[in-house]
Order: structure tokens, then sequence, then C-alpha cells
């Protein structure tokens, strides 16, 4: 199911600063992953059980991956499309597990420990109970994912799938979790080609807690879907 190919783990570390200019390497581990033998076939077009096998990928590659001492976050992703710089038509999505934390994630992480340390409760968390007491964006519902628009969407048509559970990354997800996943995935992504009437482009991802030797409770676990 998968396939993939690794950059050089021993890059040299090298930064580099002059003035207001600063530049810095980067060293990690980056995957293809096939989601299906059928060239034909996208992941609203797989059934539920062969997208949870994907789900069961991603979680063995962000264990694995970010055992490594030198991987401090594993990003998990799809570009569906040539409009969104997909040069390979067949099922397949990336993971690139890095040394360096991405400045969104980074972001990201700072917020919600902000929220958790006052508070003591997941941001995500509160902010889904909300969104699922006012009914207005949310999209789809099963017992252990939403999928909505963020009130905060930069992109129309931008949807964001979040777990009810306050899991921080997919490793936790749990059997009836992971066939949970794998199912609203498939209907947010046939919503796309149904609202559209075409195998519709978008780039998707999984933002996670990083893989830092953190324990990093404050995060909670989304992805993330920009359409073009």
């Amino acid at each position: 199911i998968n396939d993939f190919s690794a950059l050089l783990p021993d890059s040299p570390i090298m930064e580099q600063e002059d003035g207001l200019l600063r530049a810095e390497s980067e060293t990690g581990i980056c995957k293809v992953v096939c989601f299906s033998p059928d060239h034909s076939l996208t992941l609203p077009l797989m059934e539920v059980n062969d997208i949870m096998k994907v789900v069961q990928l991603w979680k063995k590659e962000y264990a694995d991956l970010g055992k490594k001492p030198e991987i401090n976050y594993v990003q998990i992703f799809e570009n569906k499309g040539a409009i969104m710089g997909c040069s390979n038509p067949h099922p397949h999505g990336q993971i690139w597990s890095q040394r360096s934390i991405p400045t969104e994630v980074a972001k990201k992480t700072q917020f919600q420990k902000a929220y958790w340390e006052q508070h003591g409760k997941s941001l995500l968390g509160d902010y889904l109970k909300q969104e699922l007491d006012l009914g207005t964006r949310i999209l789809f519902e099963n017992e252990h994912f939403v999928s909505l628009v963020p009130y905060w969407a930069v992109w129309p048509y931008e949807v964001m799938i979040i777990p009810k559970k306050h899991l921080q990354h997919i490793g936790q997800l749990s059997s009836e979790e992971e066939e949970a996943f794998a199912r609203i995935i498939k209907q947010q992504t046939i919503q796309y080609d149904n609202l559209f009437q075409t195998s519709f482009p978008y780039s998707s991802g999984i933002h996670q807690a990083p893989t830092d030797g953190e324990e990093h409770r404050e995060w909670h676990f989304h992805m993330s879907f920009y359409p073009p």
C-alpha cells in the first residue's frame, strides 16, 4: 500500500544569517503513500474499508517516524489534481517528517497551549461543542467525527474534520474510530465531487501533535481540506 523514498538522514545542519536574511538547512524523511493499486480510483471512489487501511498506515508511519530522535514533526497530506500541483494522477498522498516544526503548527501549538493552561480543556474541543450547538456550519457527523466549515475559513469551501474525543494525534485512534474517520473522509470527498460534478481537486492535511518529546496535552488533531 505504500511506496516511499527518503532524503539523506545525514545532511549537515547549517545556519546562515546576514542581517535580515536567514537560511537554515532541513533534514527529514519524505514518503509517498499509494492509496490503491487501482489507477482509476480516488478517495471518494474507494470503499470505506480500503480508506481505513490508509488511515492505519498513516498511524503506523506517524508512530515509526515520530520515534526517531531527529524527527520533530510528521505531516500527512494529499494534493489531489493537476491544479494543486499533483504531477501523478495515481491516487496517493505524502508524508513529510522533519527536524523543524512548521510555522503553522507552531502557531497552533502556542494558542492551544495557552487555552489549555487557562481552562484545562481543549480549545478545539470547546469550539466544536459551540459549532454543534449552532448547527449552521456542520456538514457531516458520525459517532466519532464532525466535518464542518470552520468559522475562520479563508478559502471558499474550506472544510475541517475534527474528532469529538480529545485526541492529540492519529496514533490514539481506536479501530472503531479509524473506521469512522475513513467513513467521514469518504463522505466529505464525495460531497466535493457531487457539488462540482467533477473529480474535485484539493489539498488536505492532518495537523497533530509534534513528535519532539513533549507531552502536548493541549493538542487536538484535525484534518483540513483546501480547495483551489
